[in-house]
């Protein structure tokens, strides 16, 4: 529970009724600061832009991207049994859900004080509570702020005009005041976890854009059906469809969070990803920053990661797709990761759990390894149909001006934590 010495706002947000989140979650857009210049609902803020406290916005973020705890994994699978399922990327559960475990998604986000980096898709649990005991709120926020990395000063700048943002967004977004959380998909990282798991389970690809076998694929006739493979086209759209769900749940429970505290905001895709991550093309607008490539095969640039702080499993960050794979091996089967007998977890007997996971073979990595290596030099990057990084939802965060609502909006247009925000958690 928080200390004494914490808003009151703290315990109504622990008390707030989950269906009052969800039936009571809107798109709060105007904020204190905020401008409407024309049209039906014309209004201008008399009161200047009021940014989210340290304490405001970690609870945003931790309610978006925290870490909960040891999850409990993949339980079975009769193919491979009396083994463990060995599917999953991290020991560690998360806010928000991943396919079988992968979590290769993190946030980064931006206020009128600087670019942060906030990483939590490796860490130990956080947010493990005893048995019978309430939570310790105040240790959880404090694991998770300091994992917080300031990457620049100032905020993000992105134009408010398009094509950077859509032209609804522009009088919104990433305003003074506001935090902006950007989470971001490895889909490289989540395609060789997918290989894996296809792999595990019997099966691997074929090139149906170019309808060409994988070379060389006939030798793993033991492990995989070679005679019936999966389609390229259909793995990587489901890779980028799933890591996708990473990003748009993690802004749902933010989302859910700011009805608790009484935050007014939105989760939306009206913003450049390309702009976001810094392919926007105009050095002027260097977004994110990550490295982005160019290629004649390609209709857009293809961003790969931020060097030294977010880099996608895939070249240039790895010298090649034989690396990658040893290196998301490595994250799994290491200390600290999933499958290693001297990490944590939920289980009585933890390290006889952990170490029950097969461990992947020199025979199973040629054969992932082999498929990821064709699929980058045959299409020049990795994954080959869809981006190797990716952002879409993003989540804000912001204190309304309750006047513009009182004065367009029928009775009921905010709940009780917004009409009560700044008295509970300013006062």
């Amino acid at each position: 529970m928080p200390s004494h010495d914490l808003p009151t706002g703290i315990d109504e947000a622990l008390k707030f009724p989950l269906i009052e989140a969800i039936f009571g979650r809107r798109a709060r857009r105007f904020s204190l600061g905020a401008s409407i210049p024309d049209g039906p609902l014309a209004f201008t803020s008399r009161h200047q832009p009021l940014p989210l406290t340290e304490l405001e916005q970690i609870m945003v973020l931790t309610a978006a991207g925290g870490n909960t705890g040891w999850h409990f994994m993949i339980t079975r699978n009769a193919r491979y049994a009396p083994h463990l399922a060995n599917y999953s990327g991290t020991a560690g559960g998360r806010t928000f859900p991943s396919a079988a475990g992968f979590h290769t998604s993190e946030i980064f986000f931006t206020d009128d004080q600087g670019v942060y980096f906030f990483p939590v898709r490796d860490a130990p649990a956080l947010g493990e509570r005893e048995a019978g005991k309430p939570l310790e709120l105040d240790a959880i926020l404090a694991a998770h702020r300091q994992r917080i990395r300031k990457l620049q000063d100032g905020r993000l700048h992105i134009p408010a005009a398009e094509p950077y943002m859509e032209g609804h967004n522009t009088w919104c977004v990433n305003r003074p005041g506001s935090t902006l959380l950007i989470p971001v998909a490895d889909v490289a990282q989540h395609a060789i976890a997918g290989l894996c798991f296809i792999a595990q389970n019997g099966y691997c690809i074929y090139d149906d854009l170019n309808r060409e076998r994988i070379p060389g694929i006939e030798r793993f006739r033991q492990l995989v059906d070679v005679d019936n493979p999966m389609p390229l086209t259909f793995f990587e759209q489901y890779m980028l469809t799933e890591a996708t769900v990473e990003l748009g749940t993690c802004c749902y429970a933010g989302m859910l969070m700011l009805q608790a505290m009484g935050l007014g905001g939105w989760m939306f895709d009206g913003i450049d990803r390309h702009v976001i991550l810094g392919a926007s093309g105009d050095p002027q607008v260097p977004g994110l920053g990550f490295r982005y490539d160019t290629d004649e095969r390609w209709s857009i640039p293809n961003p790969t990661g931020l060097p030294g702080v977010f880099e996608g499993y895939c070249p240039p960050h790895y010298p090649d797709m034989r690396a990658a794979v040893e290196a998301f091996t490595r994250r799994k089967f290491d200390p600290g990761g999933p499958y290693h007998p001297d990490t944590p977890g939920p289980w009585k007997e933890n390290s006889r759990v952990r170490a029950s996971a097969q461990v992947h073979s020199e025979e199973f990595k040629q054969c992932v390894a082999l498929q990821a290596q064709y699929i980058y030099d045959r299409f020049g990057k990795f994954p080959g149909t869809v981006p190797s990084i990716f952002s879409l939802m993003y989540l804000q965060a912001h204190h309304l001006d309750l006047e513009f609502y009182d004065h367009y909006f029928e009775p009921g247009a905010y709940l009780q934590t917004h009409a009560e925000h700044m008295a509970h958690w300013h006062s």
